[in-house]
């Protein structure tokens, strides 16, 4: 079986490599600062005895695994810590298509391109459903597309690439669709902290025992290199999701899963506050100039992701690396995301030059 490399390693590999200076907007690693808190945490771990070297518990540290668990209205024996989100959603899939109820992953197009690599590594299937211009997925299309083969339907909001929040409702109905096809909803919220527009829905607001949710701690306190995520599963799930994540893993980072539960348990909302705060200033002063330089755009109600659309410059990895070149501003080619969005190129506003980048291309299109 052969996997194809996701685009960004290239993209990033290109812009490293390109001559004169380059703004660096294809991933999405924040460029803010983590919680003081957490590097007191760091501090404090480095003193303790010798045994807190060793292994954790597979399944994460207990603590950590509570205090997931209090937050979000779950037992903790429901909570796998696993190594980040990337991790939760390959345990997630993995447990839906164990159940052997089908093979087929129903995924919204554009698709952050994991998802199907995923899901080919696992012996699945893709199925995508594509989204409106705003981003938005339509329940109706899912069900449309859902069928007695299908394992999972994959939801990730607040959405990247789109920026798209998906309203109460929607999450409503695509967990009533899992059940009605006796599939798992697999709901990635990732970026639930950078919900900037107030309409964010967790699927666990949701009783139902077909639906898991998948989250991590690299964009919400800027630590994606500490690599701790998880995963709430149903209680019939959950057992076998801690023998694979042991099985691939034996267990996660013991010093990152310490400092985070010292974050989790001493900042302030604020930190989370100010940091939604910089991204709307942010998206306001990247689509201002493309609004300048004549581009369509897609406006963000959460994640920190723009897709923008020039007229005449589709979203290839050929003309981002021209991007590059000429313009010294690194997207994502809308291709890297499925079909729908070709003619898209998706930049990530987690620098602080994103009006300079802005300015670039405005100044490339005239």
């Amino acid at each position: 079986m052969e996997y194809e490399t996701p685009l960004f390693f290239r993209v990033m590999e290109y812009a490293s490599q390109a001559e004169g200076d380059v703004i660096d907007m294809v991933s999405g690693n924040p460029d803010w600062e983590p919680p003081e808190s957490l590097r007191d945490g760091l501090r404090e771990y480095a003193d303790l005895e010798p045994d807190a070297f060793q292994y954790p518990p597979s399944p994460g540290l207990h603590e950590l695994r509570e205090e997931i668990a209090a937050r979000r209205g779950v037992d903790a024996e429901q909570v796998v810590v696993t190594n980040g989100a990337g991790e939760a959603n390959y345990l997630a899939m993995a447990r839906a298509l164990e159940r052997d109820r089908g093979d087929e992953i129903v995924l919204a197009d554009p698709v952050y391109p994991y998802y199907p690599g995923k899901t080919t590594m696992l012996g699945g299937t893709q199925t995508y459903v594509s989204t409106a211009e705003n981003g938005q997925l339509d329940p109706a299309a899912v069900r449309e597309a859902a069928s007695e083969d299908t394992a999972a339907i994959v939801a990730n909001s607040p959405n990247n690439p789109t920026g798209a929040v998906y309203p109460e409702e929607t999450v409503r109905e695509l967990v009533a669709i899992a059940e009605e096809y006796d599939a798992v909803l697999v709901s990635d919220e990732v970026y639930d902290h950078f919900d900037l527009a107030g309409n964010f829905s967790s699927a666990l607001e949701v009783e139902s025992d077909h639906r898991i949710v998948t989250n991590a701690f690299s964009k919400s306190l800027a630590i994606t290199g500490f690599r701790v995520g998880y995963a709430i599963f149903p209680p019939e799930l959950v057992e076998n999701a801690k023998s694979r994540h042991m099985l691939v893993n034996v267990a996660g980072s013991r010093p990152s899963q310490y400092a985070v539960l010292q974050a989790l348990r001493e900042t302030d909302p604020d930190y989370y506050e100010r940091n939604r705060d910089l991204l709307r200033e942010r998206v306001d002063a990247f689509t201002d100039a493309l609004d300048a330089a004549g581009a369509s755009y897609t406006e963000p109600e959460g994640a920190f992701y723009v897709m923008a659309r020039f007229e005449d410059y589709p979203g290839t990895l050929e003309n981002v690396f021209e991007l590059i070149d000429e313009a010294g501003v690194a997207g994502m080619p809308g291709t890297a995301f499925g079909d729908s969005r070709s003619d898209w190129i998706r930049f990530a506003l987690v620098t602080p030059r994103v009006e300079e980048a802005a300015d670039r291309l405005a100044a490339y299109f005239e």
